[in-house]
């Protein structure tokens, strides 16, 4: 029995003895498998460079609230934001080969059809509640019935702006000469230096300049473009030509992570007001307000309303970028669109 005991027990340290040996292997191999694992290359994320026609428009900062939420960078993308003082300038980066993306109004669709390299991907909003008609502080007008004949103020000939105050003028059937635009550049000074000088009796700009006005009783916000101007794309994102053909994969990506920051600024009010106000640098008393005329513009699946884009179609040749009306299915697709 004694012996039997004795062999049981050398038997059962053998069977200790290999279960030490695998152990220790197994750990040998695990270091060998991580120390091969930390040597693999880790996948770099893709780095997009994207222009903003306006550092501060509210149909575009959602560019640098889902960059800051880190949702771009969750999608594997690094971006690098360009901010530019007008459309004319980023387009000539985009044509210059220095943009992947360009976010500005849907006007920009027209310089396409002129051989600007990008296509249009996504409808980034719809009526343009960010724009809005402002009037001095003290003025008698309290509708927009009597702007008729009046001097409104605009950015500058040609613009967006002009083409929208005389969009009041069509809807209203004043005419072409139902009011009278008067360039006075888009910047807050400009506007309030003419409404105290009293060389205009309105200006179409942002709602923002005019909600902030309020508050020092400078300005007001008279109505929002929307309550006239029903449908058009207001703000678009394109991708250039070079991206189009060598990287398809990074725009719909781009395009899912831009959806996923829409679909949290609209679930998240104050922490938006609160990330917006610090981007743009207005009160958060402003932001707030701006929010809630502004967040039913966004589109929520970046798709091309067609009466949005006939409308744009008509405003090319009313604001003399082109000569005649362009076939718009050559200026955007939607091919990239997240399923």
């Amino acid at each position: 029995m004694a012996h039997g005991k004795a062999k049981a027990l050398k038997g059962g340290e053998r069977i200790m003895e290999g279960y030490r040996w695998h152990a220790k292997v197994s750990a040998a191999c695990a270091l060998i498998l991580g120390c091969a694992l930390l040597s693999l290359p880790v996948s770099a994320a893709t780095t997009l460079t994207v222009g903003k026609a306006s550092a501060t428009s509210d149909a575009l900062v959602p560019v640098d609230i889902g960059y800051e939420l880190g949702i771009f960078q969750k999608y594997g993308l690094d971006l690098k934001i360009v901010n530019f003082t007008g459309g004319s300038k980023m387009d000539q980066a985009m044509a210059a080969g220095n943009l992947d993306i360009s976010a500005g109004d849907g006007t920009e669709m027209a310089f396409i059809a002129k051989g600007l390299p990008m296509r249009a991907v996504c409808m980034v909003s719809g009526p343009p509640s960010f724009l809005g008609i402002g009037v001095p502080w003290d003025s008698p007008i309290t509708s927009v019935e009597q702007l008729k004949g009046k001097n409104i103020g605009i950015s500058s000939p040609g613009s967006f702006t002009e083409w929208l105050a005389r969009e009041l003028a069509r809807n209203k059937g004043w005419g072409p000469d139902g009011v009278k635009p008067v360039a006075i550049g888009n910047g807050a000074t400009s506007i309030i230096a003419a409404f105290r000088q009293h060389l205009v009796d309105a200006d179409v700009g942002g709602v923002a300049t005019f909600l902030t006005m309020e508050e020092s009783k400078v300005g007001r916000l008279l109505v929002p473009v929307s309550d006239y101007e029903g449908s058009i794309a207001s703000g678009t994102l394109s991708a250039s030509d070079r991206l189009i053909q060598t990287n398809p994969d990074a725009i719909r990506t781009f395009l899912a992570a831009w959806l996923e920051t829409i679909r949290y600024i609209r679930a998240n009010k104050a922490e938006t007001v609160k990330m917006k106000s610090r981007i743009t640098q207005l009160p958060e008393s402003v932001v707030s307000k701006v929010y809630d005329l502004t967040i039913g513009m966004f589109t929520s699946d970046c798709k091309f309303d067609p009466a949005a884009l006939a409308t744009l179609k008509r405003g090319f040749v009313e604001l003399k970028f082109l000569d005649t009306p362009p076939d718009m299915s050559k200026l955007y697709t939607e091919a990239f669109l997240p399923h």
